[in-house]
């Protein structure tokens, strides 16, 4: 497959980008807490990191959309000025996000971005929305890791697609586990559509 027509940086949903297995592991709530550079998040406290870090996927993706231009904005700083927006509805017992409209009006109103919100989208669509949008926020399985595995199910989880063609779909896994998985990872269009569902959200910068 054919190299991006210019980097876009990427960025984990964990400080420490190598931390998804032990996430995986020994759960968020203790494995995130060994992580020692949390504070590069934005996060006030360790505990209010621990809380985020699980959920941003959505704020990974923005953040290295932002990087792709020259602005660097760290994640949960992104996730609490999103939630003011309605991006997230937090609780004391859980957070619900990323909610797909108000991202939109929040990236619009903070960065000037133009989103979009897509749903019904079939996998052989996102190489011509990336034709007309310079990034393409896809819903997954958080099990797109593992290509060689089936989900039980798809979505929950975000990754940033950048190029697509029938050669393959190039994108950035906010929580791969190796570097092949994380940055640049790529999947044939039907290994992708296993994982898909079929909604996302289109950004131009």
């Amino acid at each position: 497959m054919s190299p991006p027509p210019e980097t876009v940086p990427f960025f984990s949903q964990w400080e420490t980008p190598d931390m998804t297995l032990a996430v995986l592991a020994d759960g968020a709530e203790v494995a995130l807490r060994r992580d020692a550079l949390w504070e590069n998040s934005g996060a006030r406290t360790l505990d209010e990191y621990a809380l985020w870090a699980t959920n941003i996927c959505g704020m990974a993706c923005l953040k290295m959309i932002l990087a792709a231009r020259g602005q660097i904005v760290p994640t949960i700083e992104l996730a609490r000025r999103c939630t003011g927006y309605g991006g997230y509805v937090v609780t004391e017992e859980s957070i619900k996000g990323l909610i797909y409209a108000p991202f939109v009006s929040f990236v619009k109103a903070e960065f000037g971005l133009e989103a979009e919100v897509m749903t019904s989208v079939a996998t052989s669509d996102i190489p011509t929305i990336l034709r007309r949008s310079r990034f393409f926020t896809a819903s997954v399985s958080s099990l797109i890791r593992w290509p060689e595995r089936e989900p039980p199910s798809k979505g929950g989880h975000l990754v940033l697609v950048m190029s697509a063609s029938d050669e393959g779909f190039r994108f950035h896994n906010p929580s791969g586990h190796t570097g092949a998985t994380q940055a640049n990872a790529v999947l044939a269009p039907a290994d992708f559509d296993r994982f898909f569902a079929n909604r996302g959200i289109a950004v131009s910068i």
